[in-house]
C-alpha cells in the first residue's frame, strides 16, 4: 500500500554530513563514473573507491574513533589512486575476504588489491562484458557452500554435493589445482545475450599461490539470457533478479528457467534493482514507485513512492537512500514514509552516484557528482531521539521509538528513559494528559520524580527524588503553579517575537488557543494524580509509598474532591497524618480526616472528631458536602448527617478493644440511635471483651431498651449464667413492661381508636421487634436464674396477672397459680393445663371448687365448671364433687353435669381396657415376626442332628433357642420345658415359649 510522507517527518534528521571530496583537487580532465564503500572490521577503517570516466580508481580512507565499535568518522581523506583503462570505471565489486576489487571498464574485467597498490591486472575472459553482478548469500554465507538444489533456495545450500562443487569440478581441467582459499567467490557476468556464472580463483592454474599474479574468472555455467538488454541486475541465493527496459525477471541459477517479475510500459524509467541486505529482499523500481519482492519473486510489504527521477539508490539500516539532482532522499523501508531530504550538490549536477556499506549495520552513505564525493554518516539513535525533542516533535521521537523497539534496536530501560524524557517535555510544555500517558509507559521511572512539581523543596521526601537531567531537554522540576505560569509566560513571549519576525520553537496548539491558567492547573493536578494512583499499584518502598498517597490525598484537597479523599483515607494507604492534619482541618475535610486517622489506629482522634462533627451537624455549624446537593429539607440533611456520623464512630468501637474509648463515646451514640450503640456493646470484632458490670453501670438508665438488648445478647448468645444478670435482665423487662401497659391504659381512656395501631406505633419507635410484654413472659418461663421473688415484689402492685402466675409456679404457690388463672385471667384451658402438670385429683378438685366459689363476690363460673367435669370427670370423686355443688346450681344443669361425670368414668375405664389388650397384641404379634424370621434363617434338613444328644432330627418335632440351637422334642422336654401348640403358618405343630421357637 502506498505511504505518503507527511511533514512533520521531514524533520527527522537521520544522515548528518560528514566528510567531502573534491575529485578537482587531483584530476581536473576526469569526473566521477561509480563509487563503493568498503568496511574493514581488521582494521577498522572505512574505504571509498571512486572510479572515473577517464578510467583512474581512486581510493579515499574514512579513518574511525578508536573508542568504540560504533565510533563516529572523523576523517576522510585522499590515499592512492591507480589507473585501470582508458575508458571508463562502469562497476566497482569489493571482495574483502580477498582484499580485492574486481572493476568493469572497457568491456573487461580488472582485478586490484584493496591498497591499489599495484597496477590493475586484466583477467582473461571474454570482452563484451556490459554488467557484473557477486553472488550474495543470507547472513553473509560462504561461496563455497555451493548452489542450492532447487529455485529459491533460503540457505543457497543442499545436502551432499552441490551443483557448485559439480560445476567447479567439471570447469577445472585435469592436472589443475583448486585455489588456496578453498572457494574464492561466484558472479553473474552479463556478455551480449548470455548470463555467465563464473567463479574468481585466486592464484594461477599451476598451482601457484601468488596473489600478485592476480587470478582467473572460471566459467561455470551459461545461461541464454533474457530479451534486451540487461541493465541491473542482481543475484541472491539461487535466483537472479535481471532488468531491462521491458521489465524484471527471475532467472534460476540451477534449471536456467526464467520468469517475469514486473513488465514495465513502453514509457518508464530505466529500471533499477537493489539488494536489501537486512530484510534480504530486492527493491525494484517501477516508474517512481520502489516495490519490494523476496527472493521468488513475489511482492511483500508496501511499496515506496518516491516523489522525483532518480539515478542510483542505496540502503542504511531500515532506510532506502535515493538520489537525483543533487538530492538525497531517505525513505522508511517499512511505512514508506519520506524521512528527510537532504541537498548535497546543487540543481543541474547531472547523474548522481550513491554507494552504501554492504553490512546491515553499516553506518555510512556516500554519494557522488561529477567532481564531488560527499560522506553522510547515520546519526545514532539516540541523538535523533534528542534532535526531534528539540524541535518538539514529540510524535516524530514517539515513532522514531516505536520503530527502533519494534526493529529491536532499543532496550527496553532506554526505551522507557525516552518516554520519561518525552513526558517531562510535555509536561513544561503544557500538555499534561500526554505527559502522563508517557510516564505510565515508562518501567523505570519513579513516583517520586514528580513529588517536586506538587510540593515545594525542602520537604519529607526532598531526598528520595532523584537527580536526573533527562539529556538536559528540560528544566529542573518546579512546582505545577511555577510550570504553569512559565509556560504561559514562555507563549506570550513567542507571540512577540514571532509578531518581530523571529521565527521560535513553540507549541501551535496553545499558541493558537491559549488555556486559561485555571483550567490548565485543575489539568495538571488531575493527571498527575492520575500518575500517583497508577503508582499506588506498583511495589514501592515504604517510604515512597508514603509520598505518593499523602501527595494524593494534597491534590485531592486541591481539587476539592471530597469523594476522592474520602475514599483514600479510608482504605488502606500510606498517608502521613501528622502531614495532612493540619490541612485538612484547616480546611473543614473534618469527614476526611476522621477516616485517615481510623486507617491509621488512631481510633480515639477518629471517634472524637466523628462526635464533633455529630454535634456541629446538629447545631448547624457544619453540612456534609455530599449531601449539599441534595433535593431533600435541610432538616432531613441534618439527620443524616448525625446518624451517619454515629454510624462511622460505631464500626470503630465495634473493633476496638479499648473499654474506656467506647464507654467514654456510648452516650452520644445512643442519643443519636440506639441500635447503633447496641452493636458496639454487642460487637463480636473485638478481641477482649468488655466488662458486662462496667457496662451496665455506664448505660443511661432513660435507655432501658439498649440495657436489655445488651443483657439479652449475654445470657442467649455469650450463654451468661451470672444470676445477677439474669435478675436485672428479669425487672428491666418486668419494669418497661409495667410502663407500657399504664401507657396503654392511659392512651386508652384518652383515646378510643384500635389498641392494635397504638400497639404497631409503639413497636416502631422500638429496637425490638416483640413487645416487651412477651418478651418478659418468654424470659420468666426459659430462665431458671433470676430470683423470681425480686421480680414478683417488683410487679405485686400491677396487673401483670400472667406474669404472676408464671412466677408463683416458680415458687411452687399451685393455689395462687390455679386463682390467677381461672379467677383474674379466666383461662380455663391454661388452669387444666397446669392442673394436669401437677398430676394430683385434688388439683381438680381444688380447681372445681374456685369455679363453684370464686370469693370476692363474684358469681360461681358455672360453664367453666361443667367444661372441667367432662374433660377431666374421671379424675373426681363423685361424692366429692356432689358435696360442693351448689345449692343455687340448676337441677338439670347439676343432672346433666353427674351424668356426663359418669360417662366419661365408664367410657375413660373401658377406653384404658381396650388400650391395654392392643398394646399387649401388638407386642406379641411383633416378637413372632421376629421369631419366624430367625427361624427362615436356620436350614434344617433329613441330615440334622440335635445339638443335644446328636439325634437326626429327621421328622421330629425340635426346639430352636435364641443362640440358634437346635435340639430335638425329647431333649427339650427333658429340660421340663412347657410347651404350648399352635399350627401357625406350618405343616406339623410348633412349639412356642415365649423367646424361643420350635418348628419343623
Amino acid at each position: 500500500m502506498v505511504q505518503v510522507e507527511s511533514n512533520s517527518s521531514m524533520s527527522r534528521v537521520v544522515l548528518e554530513p560528514h566528510a567531502q571530496f573534491d575529485l578537482t583537487a587531483h584530476s581536473r580532465a576526469s569526473s566521477i563514473r561509480s563509487l563503493s564503500i568498503s568496511h574493514s572490521k581488521r582494521h577498522r577503517t572505512t574505504l571509498l573507491y571512486v572510479g572515473t570516466h577517464s578510467g583512474t580508481l581512486f581510493s579515499l580512507s574514512a579513518e574511525d574513533s578508536n573508542d568504540s565499535d560504533d565510533a563516529v568518522l572523523r576523517k576522510l581523506s585522499f590515499l592512492r589512486s591507480v589507473s585501470v583503462s582508458d575508458a571508463a570505471v562502469e562497476s566497482i565489486s569489493v571482495i574483502e575476504e580477498f582484499r580485492k576489487l574486481l572493476l568493469l571498464s572497457d568491456g573487461t574485467l580488472f582485478l586490484v588489491d584493496s591498497e591499489l597498490s599495484n597496477r590493475a591486472t586484466k583477467l582473461s575472459f571474454p570482452k563484451g562484458v556490459s554488467l557484473v553482478t557477486r553472488r550474495r548469500l543470507r547472513n553473509n554465507g560462504g561461496e563455497s557452500e555451493g548452489f542450492g538444489s532447487g529455485l529459491g533456495s533460503g540457505s543457497g545450500s543442499g545436502s551432499g554435493l552441490g551443483l557448485f562443487q559439480k560445476l567447479r569440478m567439471n570447469s577445472m581441467k585435469e592436472g589443475e589445482v583448486q585455489s588456496e582459499t578453498g572457494g574464492g567467490c561466484v558472479f553473474a557476468i552479463v556478455v551480449g545475450n548470455r548470463l555467465i556464472l563464473a567463479e574468481l580463483v585466486l592464484g594461477n592454474r599451476n598451482g601457484k599461490s601468488e596473489r600478485d599474479d592476480g587470478g582467473a574468472l572460471v566459467v561455470l555455467k551459461e545461461i541464454q539470457c533474457v530479451d534486451g538488454v540487461v541493465s541491473a541486475m542482481v543475484w541472491l541465493n539461487d535466483s537472479i533478479v535481471v532488468g531491462t527496459v521491458n521489465g524484471y525477471s527471475l532467472i534460476s541459477c540451477v534449471t536456467g528457467q526464467s520468469s517475469v517479475i514486473f513488465s514495465l510500459p513502453d514509457v518508464s524509467w530505466p529500471p533499477r534493482l537493489k539488494l536489501l541486505h537486512k530484510e534480504w529482499r530486492v527493491l525494484l523500481l517501477v516508474d517512481n514507485v520502489g516495490v519490494i519482492v523476496d527472493p521468488h519473486g513475489q511482492p511483500v510489504g508496501g511499496s515506496l513512492v518516491f516523489r522525483h527521477g532518480l539515478d542510483s539508490m542505496g540502503e542504511i539500516d531500515s532506510y532506502v537512500v535515493v538520489v537525483s539532482d543533487g538530492k538525497i532522499g531517505l525513505y522508511h523501508k517499512r511505512h514508506g514514509g519520506c524521512v528527510q531530504v537532504l541537498p548535497f550538490g546543487g540543481e543541474g549536477v547531472g547523474r548522481c552516484v550513491v554507494a552504501s556499506e554492504e553490512d546491515k549495520g553499516g553506518r555510512l552513505v556516500a554519494v557522488a557528482t561529477a567532481t564531488k564525493v560527499v560522506c553522510y554518516q547515520k546519526l545514532p539513535s539516540v541523538e535523533q531521539i534528542k534532535d526531534l525533542l528539540r524541535k518538539k516533535n514529540y510524535k516524530g521521537a514517539i515513532s522514531l521509538v516505536e520503530e527502533l523497539e519494534s526493529e529491536g534496536e532499543m532496550s527496553k530501560d532506554l526505551l522507557s528513559f525516552v518516554h520519561a524524557q518525552v513526558g517531562f517535555l510535555l509536561l513544561f510544555d503544557l500538555h499534561f494528559k500526554e505527559a502522563v500517558d508517557h510516564f505510565l509507559l515508562s518501567e523505570t521511572m519513579q513516583p517520586s520524580e514528580v513529588f517536586p512539581f506538587i510540593m515545594r523543596d525542602p520537604n519529607r521526601w526532598s531526598l528520595l527524588v532523584p537527580r536526573n537531567r533527562y539529556w538536559g531537554l528540560h528544566p529542573p522540576p518546579a512546582p505545577l503553579e511555577d510550570v504553569i505560569d512559565d509556560g504561559l509566560m514562555t507563549i506570550q513571549r513567542a507571540s512577540f517575537l514571532r509578531k518581530a519576525g523571529v521565527e521560535t520553537i513553540v507549541d501551535n496548539d496553545l499558541f493558537l488557543n491559549p488555556a486559561n491558567r485555571a483550567d490548565l492547573l485543575e489539568s495538571a493536578i488531575k493527571n498527575i494524580s492520575r500518575y500517583l494512583e497508577a503508582c499506588r499499584e506498583k511495589d514501592l518502598t515504604e517510604s515512597v509509598r508514603e509520598g505518593v498517597d499523602t501527595l494524593l490525598m494534597y491534590l485531592y484537597r486541591a481539587l476539592n474532591s471530597v469523594e476522592d479523599m474520602e475514599k483514600l483515607a479510608s482504605s488502606i494507604n500510606w498517608c502521613v497524618v501528622e502531614e495532612l492534619e493540619q490541612m485538612l482541618e484547616e480546611s473543614g475535610h473534618l469527614r476526611t480526616l476522621a477516616f485517615l486517622c481510623a486507617s491509621k489506629g488512631m481510633s480515639s482522634k477518629a471517634v472524637h472528631i466523628w462526635r464533633i462533627l455529630a454535634r456541629n451537624y446538629s447545631s448547624g455549624l457544619w453540612k456534609d458536602p455530599s449531601l449539599e446537593n441534595n433535593t431533600q429539607n435541610s432538616g432531613g440533611n441534618l439527620i443524616s448527617g448525625r446518624v451517619i456520623a454515629a454510624a462511622e464512630a460505631s464500626k470503630i468501637l465495634e473493633e476496638s478493644s479499648d473499654q474506656e474509648l467506647i464507654l467514654q463515646h456510648l452516650g452520644w451514640i445512643a442519643d443519636i440511635n440506639q441500635v447503633l450503640a447496641v452493636n458496639v456493646l454487642t460487637s463480636d470484632k473485638r478481641e477482649i471483651e468488655l466488662s458486662p458490670d462496667e457496662v451496665v453501670t455506664t448505660i443511661d438508665p432513660q435507655k432501658a431498651e439498649i440495657l436489655q438488648r445488651y443483657l439479652q445478647w449475654l445470657i442467649e448468645d455469650q450463654d451468661c449464667n451470672d444470676t445477677q444478670l439474669h435478675t436485672l435482665y428479669a425487672l428491666s423487662l418486668a419494669k418497661s413492661a409495667i410502663e407500657a401497659f399504664e401507657s396503654e391504659n392511659i392512651s386508652e381512656n384518652l383515646d378510643s381508636g384500635n389498641i392494635e395501631t397504638r400497639s404497631l406505633a409503639m413497636l416502631k419507635n422500638s429496637i425490638f421487634q416483640i413487645p416487651v410484654r412477651e418478651r418478659l413472659q418468654i424470659f420468666l418461663q426459659s430462665s431458671d436464674l433470676y430470683d423470681p421473688e425480686e421480680v414478683l415484689d417488683l410487679i405485686e402492685g400491677s396487673e401483670l396477672w400472667l406474669e404472676k402466675a408464671i412466677l408463683y409456679r416458680r415458687l411452687g404457690q399451685e393455689t395462687l397459680v390455679l386463682q390467677i388463672l381461672a379467677l383474674k385471667l379466666e383461662d380455663s384451658e391454661a388452669a387444666e393445663q397446669y392442673c394436669a402438670e401437677i398430676g394430683r385429683a385434688d388439683a381438680y378438685m381444688q380447681l372445681l371448687e374456685m369455679y363453684l366459689d370464686p370469693q370476692d363476690d363474684k358469681d360461681p363460673m358455672f360453664t367453666a365448671a361443667v367444661r372441667l367435669l367432662h374433660n377431666h370427670g374421671e379424675s373426681l370423686d363423685p361424692l366429692q364433687v356432689l358435696e360442693k355443688l351448689s345449692p343455687d346450681m340448676p337441677l338439670q344443669l347439676a343432672s346433666d353435669t353427674l351424668l356426663r361425670m359418669f360417662r366419661a368414668r365408664v367410657h375413660h375405664h373401658r377406653q384404658g381396657q381396650i388400650v391395654h389388650n392392643l398394646s399387649r397384641a401388638v407386642d406379641i404379634d411383633a416378637r413372632l415376626s421376629r421369631l419366624e424370621e430367625r427361624s427362615r434363617n436356620v436350614q434344617i434338613n433329613d441330615e440334622s442332628l440335635c445339638d443335644s444328644c446328636d439325634a437326626r432330627l429327621g421328622t421330629k418335632l425340635f426346639a430352636m433357642y435364641p443362640d440358634d440351637t437346635v435340639v430335638c422334642y425329647k431333649c427339650y422336654r427333658r429340660q421340663g420345658e412347657s410347651v404350648s401348640v399352635s399350627g401357625r403358618n406350618f405343616k406339623e405343630d410348633i412349639l412356642i415359649k415365649p423367646g424361643w421357637l420350635v418348628s419343623r
